[in-house]
């Protein structure tokens, strides 16, 4: 079982950044970020393999959110800049051993607010 503690999350104005941090108890082959928003679907936002070579990012967020992890913390970041108030939701640190990203939640995280104000 691995636990994963996010931090990071909180209020900006619409242009800002955030940085979101989750520290995993263990390794695995993938970590990533899902984000929820009242009444939609979870999806995911970015994704991150062990090595660092290999990356996802949703159309949405290209361009202005950068993921990155740190294997000696074993710790996954999500930095998010240019914020819109669309990106308000829910923030959820994701784990799992699968190479198909929509199925990266083997572990999750307990969630951490990100709201965008215009």
């Amino acid at each position: 079982q691995v636990q994963l503690i996010e931090s990071g999350g909180g209020l900006v104005q619409a242009g800002g950044s955030l940085r979101l941090s989750c520290a995993a108890s263990g390794r695995t082959y993938a970590m990533g970020w899902f984000r929820q928003a009242p009444g939609k679907e979870r999806t995911l936002v970015a994704g991150i393999t062990w090595s660092g070579q290999t990356t996802y990012y949703a159309d949405s967020v290209k361009g202005r959110f950068t993921i990155s992890r740190d294997n000696a913390k074993n710790t996954v970041y999500l930095q998010m800049n240019s914020l819109k108030p669309e990106d308000t939701a829910v923030y959820y640190c994701a784990a799992g051993w699968s190479s198909n990203w929509s199925k990266l939640g083997d572990y999750w995280g307990q969630g951490t607010q990100v709201t965008v104000s215009s």
